[in-house]
């Protein structure tokens, strides 16, 4: 059995990965839960929604699961610039956390765009 390339959904899988290690490291060394759950739960739903889209039943459906992804990874976003800027975590370890985000935005962005257009 052949795996087709899918850049979303590995890069999202990637990230969610990503994410948990790096939330395990803040709760373990600055016993930090709050900002943590909730940047755990919408840096892993970026991924769970690109899954999801891909069992899709339509393409209403499949873009309106890639608009929620979408919307964790801006939120995602949102929590990783609380944690920066709250000094819990040097901006040095969190620059390719950073970089993931934006990429998955550009991706999401580009793919419901594209989704809505064909309508």
């Amino acid at each position: 059995m052949t795996t087709v390339e899918n850049p979303i959904r590995d890069k999202s899988y990637i990230f969610a990965v990503s994410i948990v290690k790096f939330c395990l490291r803040l709760q373990e060394t600055k016993k930090e839960y709050v900002l943590t759950r909730q940047l755990l739960q919408s840096g892993t739903s970026v991924g769970a929604n690109v899954e999801e889209a891909q069992q899709s039943q339509s393409r209403a459906d499949f873009t309106s699961k890639m608009s929620i992804a979408l919307k964790e990874a801006y939120e995602t976003r949102y929590w990783l610039r609380l944690v920066r800027d709250s000094g819990l975590a040097p901006v040095v370890s969190m620059a390719p956390l950073f970089a993931q985000t934006e990429e998955l935005i550009r991706l999401l962005v580009a793919i419901t765009m594209t989704s809505k257009a064909r309508r």
